[in-house]
């Protein structure tokens, strides 16, 4: 195993249940998100790459790919050594894919921290989120070890042969199967992730005894910092009202010559340049339909390569091989969410694939070492207690819950291949989604987005707020269920892919509860109306009309300050 994963074993949580006969499968799947690629160029050849006993150390070249150099061919010169690699770099491509890469790893690693600093810090640098989270992760293992005892069902298993082969010959038609997953429940739903939110509190936080108007009005009780409107006027300029936009100005009423043509035109260049940087900047005016799928994959750094084809094999061989706990718990809820609706029941193979084989991937688990989360832990069986013995579970640290297979169904409308889709799904969970599920003081966790949420719809709709507080309906308990879902199975498809093109192009999740805040304010007027919580969910029930773009540019740009 990576140290990355032997730092997060010391304080990985036990699972009581043994895990039944776990090959040794689990463990030979390489630990890197991305297969290392093979330097194959004739230009190469006048170059042989020592790293044993070469005497000559080129500092300045990219580690990993080159540490050292040795000379074999009388046409190379010493002294322009540098400067050769640097245009062998640029005219084999090889400069862009290494930027590119460079860019991937600084959008998803944080900051480096004090010298002085703890590891722990790097996980979460407030003492009683680390602790509120451990507890949360104790909650959820009691529940599968519950399911476990009542069910009588190890957490894995190898499959006979006969259903090995059954599965494979099914791969692409999971969806016709129909099992009795009537006894197998949620391990935990939105509402409940909600309840232990509510009831954070820092302890070095005094506000007294007396309830004060701000800090007492909302379900968030902790301290933490979030943008007000001038500054997510700031931090979102390029939605401005002056500023041409996907999802507003590529409407039929709009002539295409005023901004949409120019616009893909300057989207193929983006893209013919291969320059993730510049692909980032770009979407956050919106990605033409055309092209999204493949800024999408360039802001990711994704290319699927045969490499990366080879190693979704290896994982679809590990889900023919063994069968967890966890894959009835990803059946259940794409049976549950993704299957009854209306834009994404036509995708429940892919997400049965895409799922399946997430759960096997080991190279996820790299996640834990900038997440608040500790993947849990469990042992072979007759080995409790035996570190040597120790597995984290499921493979990927990462137990589903209620809704998880909506991460992925809006990707299944950008991306055919099972292998490119499931690379593009793994990249934004470990960037992104896994904010969403996990208790931490970042300004894209799930903490802060209902905390700037509650603080947008205080300061700019007090009325309304008080309104909906005083007849029991508060905001939060409505739009929870969005955010967790980055409003996936809320929005219209067309609707939701713009919203997450600015995700990708802020490389941030705060527009989510900016929005949120948006449709309150968008259905105001009916919401001072009612008088009952039932009331105003009915209010706002349906979300699949509304359009994006001109909810948040007037929420942000065209609302009084």
């Amino acid at each position: 195993m990576s140290s990355r994963q032997d730092k997060s074993s010391k304080s990985a949580k036990k699972l009581r249940i043994n895990t039944g006969n776990m090959s040794s499968g689990w463990r030979s799947l390489s630990m890197r998100r991305n297969p290392p690629r093979t330097l194959s160029n004739p230009a190469a050849e006048s170059l042989r790459w020592n790293q044993d006993s070469s005497p000559l150390s080129l500092p300045f070249f990219p580690s990993g790919l080159i540490q050292e150099v040795s000379l074999h061919k009388p046409e190379i010169k010493l002294e322009s050594l540098k400067e050769d690699i640097k245009e062998f770099l640029k005219t084999s491509g090889w400069e862009k894919k290494l930027q590119n890469a460079v860019y991937s790893e600084l959008n998803v690693f944080p900051m480096p921290c004090h010298p002085a600093a703890p590891p722990e810090h790097i996980k979460e640098p407030l003492a009683y989120m680390r602790k509120a989270q451990g507890s949360w992760e104790k909650r959820i293992l009691k529940s599968l070890n519950s399911m476990c005892t009542e069910l009588n069902i190890p957490l894995a298993q190898k499959r006979p042969a006969n259903e090995q082969k059954e599965l494979l010959n099914k791969w692409n038609e999971m969806g016709t199967d129909e099992p009795d997953l009537s006894l197998f429940r949620p391990v935990y739903a939105p509402k409940d992730f909600l309840e232990v939110l509510m009831n954070l509190r820092n302890p070095n936080y005094e506000n007294g005894e007396q309830p004060s108007f701000k800090n007492h009005l909302g379900l968030i009780q902790v301290p933490l910092k979030v943008k007000d409107i001038p500054e997510l006027k700031e931090y979102f300029s390029e939605l401005g009202l002056n500023i041409g936009q996907l999802g507003i100005d590529d409407s039929a009423q709009v002539p295409p010559e005023f901004f949409e043509n120019e616009h893909v035109h300057i989207g193929q260049k983006v893209l013919a340049e291969q320059d993730s940087a510049a692909a980032q900047q770009y979407v956050r005016q919106g990605c033409p339909t055309a092209l999204r799928a493949d800024l999408w994959a360039l802001i990711l750094n994704i290319s699927n390569q045969p490499e990366d084809i080879l190693y979704y094999e290896q994982l679809k061989s590990n889900v023919i091989q063994h069968d967890l706990l966890v894959d009835s718990l990803i059946y259940k809820d794409v049976k549950l969410t993704a299957s009854n609706d209306d834009y994404y029941f036509v995708f429940e193979d892919y997400l049965y694939q895409v799922l399946l084989c997430f759960s096997r991937d080991t190279s996820v688990l790299e996640h834990f070492t900038y997440s608040s989360a500790t993947p849990p832990k469990s042992y072979i069986r007759g080995k409790l207690g035996m570190e040597e013995y120790a597995v984290f579970y499921p493979p990927n640290g990462v137990i589903p819950f209620h809704g998880f297979s909506m991460y992925v169904a809006p990707l299944c409308f950008l991306y055919h291949e099972p292998s490119k889709l499931y690379q593009i799904f793994r990249e934004m969970y470990v960037r992104f989604f896994f904010r969403l599920h996990s208790i931490s003081s970042h300004p894209s966790g799930i903490v802060s987005l209902c905390l700037l949420f509650e603080t947008l719809l205080q300061t700019h709709l007090p009325q309304l707020f008080y309104h909906l507080r005083e007849i029991g309906a508060q905001p939060l308990r409505i739009s929870f269920k969005w955010m967790v879902r980055a409003f996936s199975g809320y929005l219209a498809t067309d609707q939701l892919l713009l919203l997450w093109d600015r995700i990708l192009g802020y490389n941030s999740l705060e527009i989510l509860a900016v929005l949120a805040a948006a449709v309150f304010a968008f259905r105001a007027v009916n919401l001072m109306e009612v008088t009952s919580l039932a009331a105003a969910e009915a209010v706002l029930a349906d979300l699949s009309t509304l359009k994006v773009m001109p909810l948040l540019q007037i929420f942000l740009f065209a609302t009084v300050t």
